[in-house]
């Protein structure tokens, strides 16, 4: 399961309960006009997307096996952790309106710290599109929800992730012990990026 990233920042009750409330009215419209959050009228088409192991095998904490009763308790699951401020979980669509990826943010607000995963179609991948989605959703996290700092975390073998998150400026800081939600684990490669780091580099953009 998530894990909070590795460095400890002093968090005051104030700044912790500001980011349960962005976390439970977000706005997910802000990251594309084609994000919205989850619903369980979205549960086959997500069987059908992470049924597909190009897209589900790198992804360490997606229900398994996959199926129609563990994804709806999943998608139900994410929707009580939004409303708790602790996640959200948010679905694309193609031009032709069929669900090509979702995105799964996972908040601490004790921590002010955040960390995102997800994926995209198969054939919606190597587009040259992941670097831009993924720097707005950064950048949505720290400026729409208030999170000071940002972990994440891809398999080593997972080449796509490494460099989207590497382009990004993130600083890499080895690696990490991730838990699946079957027991197991697996290591992982691990970065961090602060609130101030991020606007340093986007401070002329």
């Amino acid at each position: 399961m998530s894990a909070p990233p590795k460095t400890v920042l002093e968090v005051n009750a104030a700044e912790a309960e500001a980011i349960r409330n962005a976390v439970r009215g977000a706005d997910v419209a802000l990251l594309s006009p084609v994000h919205r959050i989850a619903d369980v009228c979205d549960v086959d088409a997500l069987v059908a997307l992470l049924s597909d192991p190009e897209v589900s095998g790198p992804i360490y904490d997606l229900p398994r096996p996959v199926t129609r009763d563990t994804v709806n308790s999943w998608v139900e699951q994410a929707r009580l952790r939004q409303l708790q401020g602790e996640a959200i979980l948010c679905i694309m669509a193609d031009d032709n309106g069929e669900l090509s990826g979702y995105s799964y943010f996972t908040i601490w607000p004790e921590r002010s710290a955040a960390e995102i995963g997800g994926a995209h179609r198969a054939d919606t991948q190597s587009r040259g599109r992941g670097k831009v989605g993924a720097a707005r959703s950064f950048g949505w996290m720290f400026e729409h929800l208030g999170v000071r700092l940002i972990g994440l975390t891809a398999a080593k073998d997972n080449i796509r992730s490494a460099k989207v998150i590497g382009a990004a400026g993130f600083k890499p800081m080895g690696e990490r012990t991730n838990v699946q939600p079957d027991g197991a684990s697996r290591q992982s490669l691990y970065w961090e990026m602060t609130r101030d780091e991020w606007r340093a580099l986007h401070r002329s953009a």
